[in-house]
């Protein structure tokens, strides 16, 4: 695949901590291209390597061999960044902040006039139902409205390319029905979504594709009518690919 038709491309990205005087692999030699417009959904069990591929995408992490590219761009260089849109797991905002504030202030860092932002946050605040809560101080947020504030940010500069952890997470099931509805949206307007989440049926509902890691490989990465087998349930088959991987 042309690297413009990937947003998204990792070649044989391998990434190791120290653990005491013991040094250990989290991700062994991850390749992984993401289509233009499509739902990539990233799923895995804890400590799969799931927020560490993340991490190494958005250049928080320098991985110690392979190679990573945002729009054929290094994380390293800023510019890659001016077309994401990114949602960290467990979002944290300075709280004495406003929302506006705080969405001001990111719609600024991203190059966008101040009557911009203005006009694109009561939009977003809108559609994500936190418009009333728009001059209260972060601090007096739930976590379920925290996480839609994330969002917000995530999207305020209306980027291409949208990198979501565990974006389902604090969200009740009003709240996780808009966000289905948000990221269909989305996709239907030209936008690439990136997401690692545990709710299997989320991915099976709203993705193009998957991928699946387990202890730092991948042992799926295909459309969502392939990953099932032999008329196998989606969770069954996740389940199967685990014990298997992890038996052998």
């Amino acid at each position: 695949m042309n690297l413009i038709d990937s947003p998204i491309h990792l070649h044989s990205v391998e990434k190791s901590f120290m653990q005491g005087f013991s040094c250990h692999k989290i991700l062994h030699g991850i390749s992984l291209s993401i289509h233009v417009g499509e739902v990539f959904g990233f799923i895995g069990p804890n400590g799969a390597g799931k927020s560490t591929l993340i991490n190494s995408i958005m250049g928080f992490i320098q991985p110690e061999s392979g190679e990573v590219l945002i729009n054929g761009v290094a994380p390293s260089v800023p510019q890659s960044r001016k077309y994401i849109g990114y949602l960290p797991e467990g979002p944290r905002f300075y709280e004495r902040l406003t929302a506006a504030e705080l969405l001001l202030f990111g719609g600024r860092a991203s190059g966008m006039s101040k009557a911009k932002v203005c006009e694109a946050m009561d939009l977003l605040l809108d559609k994500l139902e936190i418009l009333n809560a728009k001059d209260r101080v972060i601090g007096t947020y739930s976590k379920g409205m925290k996480q839609r504030l994330g969002l917000a940010l995530s999207l305020i500069h209306d980027p291409a390319t949208l990198i979501l952890d565990e974006p389902m997470s604090g969200l009740d099931p009003i709240g996780r029905n808009l966000l289905k509805n948000i990221i269909l949206d989305l996709k239907a307007r030209g936008k690439t979504i990136f997401f690692s989440t545990h709710i299997l049926n989320d991915v099976e509902t709203l993705c193009d594709r998957i991928g699946l890691i387990h202890q730092g490989r991948m042992l799926y990465c295909g459309d969502v009518k392939g990953f099932k087998e032999n008329g196998m349930g989606f969770e069954d088959r996740f389940m199967q690919l685990i014990s298997t991987a992890g038996n052998g």
